[in-house]
Parts: structure tokens; C-alpha cells; sequence
């Protein structure tokens, strides 16, 4: 069972998982021309450090001696779902997600990924990318989060300085947050 808030917010757990590289694994959605982190609803009784790593068993196949984990934000991070994504006949209606973000280190080779490790899948395909690229990637509605997420986290993997943010930031993510 979901947990949903009183004010319509799914809890969830979002994954940012990167290599010795400094690179952050995105997966690819599975029948879609979309990219995002690891993320999954948490469940009655569950933990969100549980949740983590039920959602990094269950999307890319790790389990938690593959990974070290570098932080957590301090608290929730909330996005809105667009009005045409909102079920108005389920209940309790779910209007977004809150999000406790997780920042991991992978200790394993990239050969222990598994895109399958459950009946239902998420991805068909994974790739490593620059630390800002996914906020180009996912979905426009949760850039904002992504935004939030990498903020807050950034420094524990980049602790001498955050990478600059790139050219196309200018021209994509400030031209959009005018609109």
C-alpha cells in the first residue's frame, strides 16, 4: 500500500547513485523516451532508508554491500503531478509525490546491474552521465525536485566545488522557470 498525506503526497524515495567517477547513473523507462533517477513509493511501515534499498533491489538490482551511502536530504522534497497524471477516482487522490533523496556511492562493477531484478520493471536501458545532465533528462515536472535533490546533495560528492552549471542550463532550465 502507498502512503499518501493528508494534503494528496505520495511518499517516495529517489535514488541519485554514482560511480568513482563522480558520474550518475539515469535509467531509461521502459517504452519511453524518458530518463530518470531510481525513485519508488514507500510502503505502510517502511522506513525511508528501507525504501531506498527495496528500490534499489527491485530497479537496477544492488543490493546494500554494492553501494555506500554518502547522504540523505534533510527532509521532504515535493513536486505536483500535472493535472492530466492526477486519478481524481482513486482514493485518497494523489496530487504528487514528497521525496526523500538518497546520494550513493556504487562499490561494484557496473556488471551487477540488473534491470530485471523484478517481475515488474522499470527500465529497459542505463547510462552514466555529467552530475546536471539528469535535470535535462526527466520529465519537466520534476526538474524542480531534481534541482532541489542535487542542490542539497551535491557537495558531499563535490565537496572542493559544485561542477559549473552547463550551457545548455541557460538556455533550457532558466528560459522555462520564466515561463
Amino acid at each position: 500500500m502507498d502512503l499518501i498525506d493528508r494534503d494528496g503526497f505520495r511518499a517516495n524515495v529517489g535514488i541519485i547513485l554514482c560511480n568513482a567517477g563522480a558520474s550518475l547513473l539515469v535509467g531509461g523507462r521502459i517504452g519511453q523516451d524518458a530518463w530518470q533517477f531510481p525513485q519508488g513509493g514507500m510502503r505502510a511501515g517502511e522506513s525511508p532508508v528501507d525504501a531506498m534499498y527495496r528500490e534499489l533491489r527491485e530497479e537496477i538490482g544492488l543490493a546494500p554491500d554494492h553501494v555506500e551511502v554518502l547522504g540523505t536530504t534533510r527532509g521532504w522534497l515535493r513536486y505536483r503531478l500535472p493535472e492530466q497524471y492526477i486519478r481524481r477516482r482513486s482514493q485518497p487522490v494523489c496530487i504528487g509525490q514528497k521525496q526523500r533523496w538518497f546520494l550513493l556511492r556504487m562499490t561494484c562493477d557496473d556488471s551487477q546491474l540488473c534491470l530485471d531484478a523484478s517481475a515488474t520493471p522499470e527500465f529497459d536501458r542505463w547510462r552514466w552521465v555529467d552530475f546536471w545532465e539528469p535535470v535535462r533528462e526527466v520529465i519537466w515536472f520534476k526538474r524542480a525536485v531534481y534541482v532541489q535533490a542535487l542542490d542539497e546533495l551535491g557537495p558531499l560528492l563535490f565537496p572542493a566545488g559544485m561542477p559549473t552549471r552547463p550551457e545548455w542550463w541557460r538556455r533550457e532550465w532558466e528560459a522555462a522557470a520564466d515561463v
